[in-house]
């Protein structure tokens, strides 16, 4: 086959090489003063957005924390009132998962230095995943580095290209990254919409393997995932059902996460997590069936070709998970602290959406207005979390809130004391 280069064909162009680069360089002569495009060229002068909201004095984001203590924090030199964090048992501060941590980086050193599928699998990671399956109700139990990663492993191995994903819209980031590494086709319904997911399910072939994807409890609306309904419609369109429990694990079902607090472990087929917020510490897992778990870890790619968590980190998960199970009061703490929060925020007359966990929105709808009251919380001693889009819509945009067992009732009545003061200055409650 000949490739045409005008009425030239590369075929009847000269043998001789400096024949053929003449020809070609009269049928396709320098452009004089020809530049290509610089890919930096987007990159001058910074992130446009940014750079304004460092100008206004409204930039929240990078704030470096100078000490931290779970519930207190110190940032820019102001002692602030936490309740930004993910820390939602407060293990970051229990003393055995610190020690645990302490002895593991004096035995093993401070990494693997090699993946898992290699040098970098010891048998505390080994026991840490019996111990998560044991915890979750699953026969087994696969530790990947981050829970970002566990998610783009599980659904891209999974997910081949004769299948369909079908995801809630406000799942998790990592959830759709894992879709779009994936070679199938990724489907979406409306945010706990069950006729939305009931449509998706029906336009799915016969011949498609199909795994529906689900936050247990969404980490802006702070919402559970309405799960024996998804569990019967999974049934019903033969789907798979895969839960990311990240913001679940340690909070609901004893801590057992969302499929534990409706009584439905045996209807889900994977339980992910995290180790980056109730374990106090970094990494994630995925939970299934013992054959599912073996497929995943020979095929997923951020798994394979990533370093397996730091021996300090995988022996502090394991101590938090003890601490789960020995300490069962810190999850009652935790949960009765986020239901008083939520009944006050409500009598003094903000938007918290439909939550019904420890973590707690404030809807206030406005970018400018968002980083205002942001600010003004900050400056009055409380750490909140601004999101805005395209985290969220525009119409959405919020201060995140979320709670810690260890908080004690006087930081909460200041918290609200402040909350107060600030949402009547900014008009967000009368």
């Amino acid at each position: 086959m000949s490739l045409f280069l005008g009425v030239v064909t590369l075929d009847t162009l000269p043998n001789d090489l400096k024949m053929k680069s003449v020809v070609l360089s009269i049928l396709y002569p320098p452009r004089e003063g020809h530049k290509s495009m610089d890919l930096f060229e987007k990159c001058k002068g910074g992130f446009a957005e940014a750079k304004a909201a460092r100008e206004a004095g409204l930039y929240p984001y990078f704030r470096p924390i100078t000490n931290n203590e779970g519930t207190e924090s110190v940032i820019d030199g102001r002692h602030l009132i936490m309740i930004g964090s993910n820390n939602y048992l407060g293990l970051t501060m229990h003393p055995k998962v610190r020690q645990a941590a302490i002895a593991a980086l004096e035995t093993f050193g401070p990494s693997c230095s090699g993946s898992r599928f290699l040098n970098g699998t010891l048998e505390l990671h080994l026991e840490l995943e019996r111990r998560l399956a044991h915890f979750v109700g699953k026969e087994a139990a696969l530790v990947f580095s981050t829970g970002y990663q566990t998610n783009l492993g599980t659904i891209s191995a999974l997910i081949g290209r004769d299948d369909v994903v079908i995801t809630d819209k406000d799942d998790h980031a990592s959830i759709l990254d894992g879709c779009k590494l994936s070679y199938g086709k990724n489907q979406r319904f409306l945010h706990n919409d069950m006729d939305s997911l009931e449509r998706a399910l029906a336009t799915v072939p016969d011949s498609a393997g199909r795994l529906v994807v689900v936050d247990g409890v969404f980490s802006m609306g702070g919402d559970i995932a309405p799960l024996p309904k998804i569990v019967a419609l999974c049934q019903k369109y033969g789907a798979r059902l895969m839960v990311d429990d990240a913001h679940s694990i340690g909070v609901l079902g004893g801590g057992k996460g969302t499929a534990a607090h409706f009584g439905l472990t045996d209807d889900v087929d994977l339980i992910m997590g995290t180790f980056s917020k109730s374990f106090a510490s970094l990494g994630g897992f995925i939970a299934g069936s013992a054959d599912v778990i073996d497929y995943i870890q020979h095929t997923a790619r951020s798994l394979i070709f990533s370093a397996s968590i730091p021996p300090a980190n995988a022996a502090a998960a394991l101590a938090a998970l003890e601490v789960m199970e020995e300490e069962p009061e810190r999850i009652a703490r935790l949960n009765e602290i986020g239901a008083y929060m939520r009944r006050r925020y409500r009598e003094l007359g903000f938007d918290i959406g439909n939550s019904e966990t420890p973590i707690i929105p404030i809807l206030i709808r406005e970018q400018t207005k968002t980083l205002q009251a942001w600010k003004a919380l900050f400056e009055a001693g409380v750490y909140t979390n601004p999101v805005l889009e395209p985290a969220v819509p525009p119409q959405m945009t919020l201060l995140r809130t979320s709670y810690i067992a260890t908080h004690t009732d006087e930081q909460m009545e200041r918290v609200l004391q402040i909350m107060e003061t600030v949402g009547q200055q900014l008009g967000l409650i009368p």
